[in-house]
């Protein structure tokens, strides 16, 4: 099969395409026939091994010291099962699935194998493949802060980098919870955040979210460029400041995965894609998502198939 493979740590030019051995389930696994994956700043991170200094001898350890243990990156994915183990009850060959492998990555190939009690669930009935591989690494890691945050009804929330990956999924997710949302976003990106729900835009190119006159019961900093003593300027009395960067890495759990299953399919929430690309040109898709200016996802068809 067909692999895109990070052959060292470095800039978007280590990754070669590559034919490698079609993978075979074990019992417990199922075989997916990967139809479209994403690149997410978390593929980038780990490829060019960007780490914070604090974590470079930790994630070395776990990632690889010279390069990723796993070379075949991709942190989620949509596509259909092609072949189940003999222990599988909960999928069948010919399901259209869409799934978070998370750091077991494997997204970037031809094929994959998964646990069928991993965090894979049937794909959004009315979503494309396309659509549903751009699903749940931004909606899992809103829902994770948001639970962080102790979300409800009523709440005010600004949501900073909102239309990023994470921030695009927010905004919804916010609004899906009952919360009066505002979204911080350059001028090129109004239009966009106010079509997902957003109740007030802040444009951060002529204003500034924390300079006092508001003040929200939850900064959600979706990007890690809102510093958390700026951000507390902007914060109600008992608020809460939530980030993606130095407050761990969001636990990703199945019942997430079926939410956001329910929510697209009743149109609560909706993905957002910005660019497509085929699988041999993830490096390209790499390069521009580290630009950093990026509208929701960038989608990677890997089988042309029924994609769009």
């Amino acid at each position: 099969m067909k692999a895109m493979i990070c052959t060292k740590y470095g800039s978007p030019d280590v990754l070669e395409l590559r034919e490698v051995p079609k993978p075979a389930p074990k019992d417990n696994e199922i075989l997916v026939k990967v139809r479209a994956t994403s690149v997410t700043t978390g593929d980038c991170r780990v490829r060019g091994f960007n780490s914070p200094l604090s974590y470079w001898i930790p994630m070395r350890i776990f990632l690889g010291i010279r390069k990723p243990r796993q070379p075949i990156l991709g942190v989620e994915l949509a596509g259909e099962v092609e072949e189940v183990g003999k222990a599988v009850t909960r999928f069948r060959k010919g399901d259209r699935i869409y799934a978070m492998t998370g750091m077991r990555f494997g997204g970037y190939a031809e094929y994959t194998c998964m646990a069928e009690d991993g965090l894979v669930a049937e794909k959004p009935a009315n979503a494309t493949f396309a659509e549903a591989a751009g699903v749940l690494f931004g909606g899992t890691t809103a829902l994770h802060f948001f639970r962080k945050a102790n979300i409800r009804a009523g709440h005010k929330v600004l949501v900073y980098g909102a239309s990023g990956a994470v921030g695009t999924s927010a905004v919804q997710l916010a609004k899906h919870f009952g919360a009066e949302v505002t979204g911080v976003c350059s001028t090129a990106n109004v239009e966009l955040v106010k079509s997902l729900g957003a109740d007030k835009i802040v444009d951060y190119t002529t204003e500034d979210f924390a300079d006092g006159t508001e003040h929200y019961d939850i900064v959600f900093d979706t990007v890690g460029k809102a510093a958390k003593s700026r951000a507390r300027k902007a914060l109600a009395p008992n608020g809460i400041y939530v980030s993606v960067e130095g407050q761990g890495v969001a636990k990703e759990r199945r019942e997430d995965v079926l939410l956001l299953k329910e929510l697209i399919e009743t149109g609560k929430i909706k993905p957002v894609i910005d660019r497509l690309y085929p699988l041999e040109q993830i490096p390209e898709a790499h390069r521009y998502v580290e630009k950093g200016h990026k509208k929701g996802n960038v989608i990677i068809t890997v089988s042309h198939e029924d994609s769009l």
